[in-house]
């Protein structure tokens, strides 16, 4: 096979199956490349001009800070890319592609990248964001700083301007797609939010803003111990050693990455308990309510499996309350557990704490209605989320495709 033959992607767009194979370049032959300057003097949250820095780049335009002057503008075409990150950071080589004049200014250890002619700016960006070559620089012990001729002599591989224009147009189009399905969740996020916040009573108030039809009578003042038989789980925690574990077996062990890896609704397990293991542990044979104590202070879990559970998770036994309802007022405290820990101490809430924490509590009809609601939205908010990380997972497929 010669060299040209390589230089071709595997999916390529129907016009273009017999056209020429990709030629490499280095990023100087197809661009020009410039720093942008320091605005540390001029930030202003009520600044018109948004500052370009790696957080902005890193979080997909989410967090931003903002300048009341243009120091360093960007123009449309341009692309922002991100020289320097912390080791084995997330925001190092990634790109931003400007779509708009007179809005974005260049910060410092943010390079921008001006394409020639005949250089697709939607192609260019997807080619050099978080490219192999760039990341390789990344040591993982110190701060990595691309410099300039670094990132000058990147080499890419490129087809004819009509193809790059083609491939950029149909990952724009993705994009779209992509931020359109992040504003759906982002959106319904924000609903479930502001539900929280009006259909809880606020601090030192015995009944929410917001109320379904048909419910008039205040809230009950409680503790959270006396509605339910909170036990810790069960000691030792087996991490490496094989006895514990048994792929046969129909208990699973629940683990903190499971807790986050399914927004702590456990439907499945991966690992599972041996006989031996079972007879160490609490094992759970029906849903139950638990709140992690350790990793992930806080986080409530309804677990729906058979489950041997250990020493990092409080069990809720025998409740007095609709457990969706718990779920969600346990959810929306969490932030406050996290006064428990010392500074710069891990958290760590014990079973007399959250005994003793005061909840404000309706009928069990009215509990019944609001943790259904809430359930309703955290499955709408979960197929969003899958519709994103779908279409996300399309991309880098297209990506690893359709690029040399």
């Amino acid at each position: 096979m010669s060299k040209n033959e390589k230089l071709v992607p595997k999916r390529r767009f129907k016009e273009f199956k017999n056209a020429d194979a990709w030629k490499q370049r280095k990023l100087i032959e197809v661009a020009d490349y410039r720093n942008g300057k320091a605005h540390e003097q001029n930030i202003d949250e009520n600044g018109e001009y948004i500052v370009v820095n790696s957080k902005f780049v890193s979080t997909n335009r989410r967090v931003k800070k903002y300048s009341n002057e243009l120091i360093e503008p960007l123009s449309i075409g341009e692309i922002a890319f991100v020289l320097s990150d912390v080791p084995n950071g997330r925001a190092i080589a990634r790109t931003f592609l400007v779509e708009e004049n007179d809005k974005y200014s260049l910060n410092q250890r943010i390079a921008g990248i001006t394409p020639h002619d005949y250089t697709d700016s939607y192609f260019l960006s997807n080619l050099m964001n978080r490219n192999r070559y760039f990341l390789q620089f990344d040591n993982g012990v110190g701060q990595t700083n691309l410099s300039k001729s670094e990132v000058e002599n990147f080499i890419g591989t490129y087809p004819l301007y009509e193809e790059q224009a083609k491939i950029g147009s149909f990952f724009r189009n993705l994009d779209n797609l992509i931020a359109f399905q992040q504003r759906k969740l982002n959106k319904t996020k924000a609903m479930k939010s502001a539900y929280l916040s009006e259909m809880f009573p606020a601090a030192g108030e015995r009944k929410p803003k917001r109320r379904f039809a048909g419910f008039t009578q205040a809230w009950e003042q409680r503790k959270v111990g006396e509605l339910a038989d909170i036990v810790r789980g069960a000691s030792p925690r087996p991490i490496q050693d094989p006895k514990w574990f048994d792929d046969e077996s129909d208990i699973g062990w629940l683990r903190i990455a499971d807790v986050t890896e399914q927004e702590g609704r456990i439907h499945y397990l991966e690992q599972r308990i041996s006989k031996a293991g079972q007879e160490k542990t609490r094992v759970l044979n029906e849903p139950h309510l638990l709140l992690s104590i350790a990793a992930t202070v806080g986080k409530p879990v309804v677990n729906y499996v058979k489950t041997g559970v250990h020493d990092g998770f409080l069990i809720f036994q025998n409740p007095k309350f609709d457990r969706e309802f718990m779920f969600q007022w346990l959810e929306m405290f969490r932030p406050k557990w996290q006064k428990y820990g010392q500074p710069g101490s891990q958290v760590n809430l014990n079973s007399d704490l959250v005994k003793n924490q005061e909840i404000m509590l309706p009928s069990e009809e009215e509990q019944k209605k609001i943790g259904d609601f809430f359930a309703q939205l955290d499955h709408l908010i979960t197929l969003h989320q899958r519709k994103l990380e779908k279409l996300q997972n399309i991309k880098k497929a297209y990506l690893n495709e359709m690029f040399v």
